[in-house]
């Protein structure tokens, strides 16, 4: 239905409902930065390639996260359906829907197909939380909030400006 995504979760379609601005315009601005500095080289090393809600397979799972990266050299594009490299970092934009499925679902299905950095990011609460897979579980790096300023791994070859990534609550007027 329209509003809704479908994800393969234990062999069963699952729709989710689609996020709300705040969400989509966080995850939209932070792919714009990190697409320029990490995809891209413009003011940064490049080196990364930076999908918007890239279908994954993860096993038996399809899911598709908010933002995905992967280290360019290790980057394949299907030329149909789901992308089936594991990537290398992934963001999800948490909800009051979603948060408990993204913690308590998406963190360990991660985790066991070798994502190495997991950003969570609350776009209400402007929170960045940053997470690294040790082993089979996640380690919590960093948290910052607010206009901080931040180096981020694995992104920390450049410092994010959180304020943009929060920016307007609106579209500006005409």
């Amino acid at each position: 239905p329209e509003g809704f995504i479908g994800e393969i979760v234990d062999g069963e379609i699952v729709e989710t409902q689609r996020p709300d601005h705040p969400h989509v315009g966080a995850t939209s601005d932070l792919g714009v930065l990190l697409g320029a500095w990490f995809r891209f080289g413009i003011g940064g090393p490049g080196g990364w390639v930076i999908l918007d809600e890239p279908g994954i397979r993860f096993g038996d799972q399809m899911r598709v996260p908010d933002l995905a990266g992967w280290r360019a050299d290790r980057f394949v594009a299907p030329e149909s359906g789901p992308y089936v490299v594991v990537p290398d970092w992934i963001c999800e934009a948490l909800s009051p829907r979603t948060a408990r499925a993204d913690r308590t679902e998406k963190l360990p299905l991660y985790a066991q197909h070798g994502v190495r950095h997991v950003w969570l990011l609350d776009a209400v609460a402007q929170t960045l939380e940053v997470y690294r897979r040790e082993g089979a579980s996640w380690l919590l790096v960093a948290t910052f909030g607010g206009d901080a300023k931040v180096r981020a791994e694995p992104f920390d070859a450049v410092e994010l400006d959180l304020s943009m990534v929060w920016g307007p609550t609106r579209d500006p007027a005409p």
